[in-house]
């Protein structure tokens, strides 16, 4: 699939909506920076162009609302939006608030948001146990099929409201939440893709890989067009970072319980669990520093429907995509979903450097360099119920799942430490992880 990215890089619509009246001293040194007060926001607008999705359009805004400043780099509340498109279809539409001040002693966050997505991977499952052949997408290649040939139709709609509570000390943390959840699945719709096109562009209206897992009954009648999937979440949190965007020390470690119950209203009922742990460690004072994430995600019963095994659970999360692993929030450089199993391990090791600082329109900067390493693999596998020499064969190999490992880099421009624009490039070391991807976006890593 061929993309073209033309992004406006730098988000100049930024405001101090309640001006501060403390005066600058130009002699600052690069480490002292003026607190924020009352509103300010941050905005990112994005153009690009993706071959078989069209045109993209729209932007981001996040208002943050610091108070009197005395919880500086810390906020008061955050309201973040989101609405972006694509000419055929796909599209983000997203409202989430986050605050620990609204109600005294709580954390509460709501996210509510609708996606489309006209062309999402599907690789199958198990790692590397499902063959990827980049010659079926590939229209040179004498084996080509479609360039959606590894794709399928999804649309999610998703509320959900999350409480934190102190346990113990200022450190220790319950989590609750819940969530009405539901997921809409399809082939790919070609007509639509097609409208507009050059007859010599066309797509084929072939059947794709997860039209043909449907065919190999792969994918059961239940899960194969999706369904509600409300959920319950609950778990502990051990937070002791100096910041939460880009913590220069500290730890951030959890154990979610995710449950899916009937009474809810769901047609699937399942259970998972989410490990996490997340430490920070400051190699150069103010500057430079080390951040690792390592995470289990399984299943403890039921029956997880395809769609939901890669959603990835989290106590928090400022990202509205949840998907992995692989892809912009989990193995970056890894095609995204490419390892999709009952249950899964990864690890995120990255070095940043701030390595420059200024104020500009009444707001602090500063700029930074991070380089990386991901990886990740399938520790628990989804079963496979296919008759023997079944064409499903041709394309799975029940042999030795390895690593998925990934290596690169990216830039980052921080206003306030809070609005974090970002920009990350990975390459994965084995082929059949693809061969790269650029990513540019929001916020940190973890």
């Amino acid at each position: 699939m061929c993309r073209i990215s033309l992004i406006l890089l730098f988000f100049v619509l930024s405001g101090n909506i309640v001006a501060s009246s403390e005066a600058k001293d130009e002699n600052n040194s690069k480490n002292r920076e003026e607190p924020r007060t009352g509103w300010t926001f941050g905005a990112l607008p994005a153009v690009s162009y993706n071959s078989d999705l069209g045109w993209q359009y729209g932007g981001v805004v996040n208002f943050y609302n610091f108070g009197d400043g005395s919880a500086y780099p810390g906020y008061m509340h955050s309201v973040y939006a989101e609405i972006s498109r694509y000419t055929r279809g796909t599209g983000v539409n997203r409202l989430f608030y986050d605050s620990g001040f609204l109600i005294p002693g709580l954390r509460i966050t709501a996210d509510l948001g609708y996606y489309t997505e006209r062309a999402l991977d599907f690789y199958g499952f198990n790692g590397y146990n499902a063959l990827y052949e980049p010659r079926l997408e590939n229209e040179d290649d004498a084996d080509y099929i479609s360039r959606m040939f590894y794709r399928h139709d999804r649309t999610v709609f998703r509320f959900s409201l999350d409480l934190q509570g102190s346990l113990s000390g200022p450190h220790l943390r319950w989590v609750a939440g819940a969530a009405l959840m539901n997921t809409g699945i399809a082939p790919v719709d070609i007509d639509a893709l097609n409208e507009g096109r050059d007859e010599d562009d066309l797509l084929p209206d072939v059947p794709g890989l997860y039209d043909r897992y449907a065919e190999w009954g792969i994918l059961t009648e239940k899960e194969l067009e999706g369904g509600s999937t409300n959920f319950l979440k609950l778990g502990v949190v051990y937070d002791s970072r100096d910041n939460e965007p880009n913590p220069m020390s500290g730890i951030w470690s959890e154990v979610v319980l995710f449950s899916v119950p009937s009474f809810m209203g769901s047609e699937f009922s399942y259970s998972r669990i989410s490990v996490t742990h997340r430490q920070y460690f400051t190699l150069v004072e103010n500057d430079l520093s080390l951040a690792c994430r390592l995470n289990y995600q399984g299943t403890v019963g039921g029956d997880v429907p395809f769609f939901m095994l890669p959603y990835m659970i989290n106590s928090f999360s400022l990202s509205s995509n949840t998907d992995g692993l692989g892809g912009s929030r989990t193995l970056r450089g890894v095609l995204r979903n490419r390892v999709v199993g009952e249950g899964v391990v990864s690890g995120n090791f990255e070095v940043r450097w701030k390595f420059y600082r200024t104020n500009l329109f009444n707001q602090n900067f500063y700029f930074a360099l991070n380089s990386f390493v991901d990886t990740g693999r399938v520790v628990q596998k989804r079963e496979i119920d296919a008759e023997a020499g079944s064409p499903f064969f041709e394309m799975y190999n029940d042999g030795h799942e390895g690593m998925h490992t990934s290596l690169g880099g990216g830039l980052r421009v921080a206003m306030n430490k809070n609005f974090i624009f970002g920009a990350d490039f990975g390459k994965p070391l084995d082929e059949r992880d693809g061969d790269g991807g650029l990513y540019i976006g929001l916020n940190y890593l973890f």
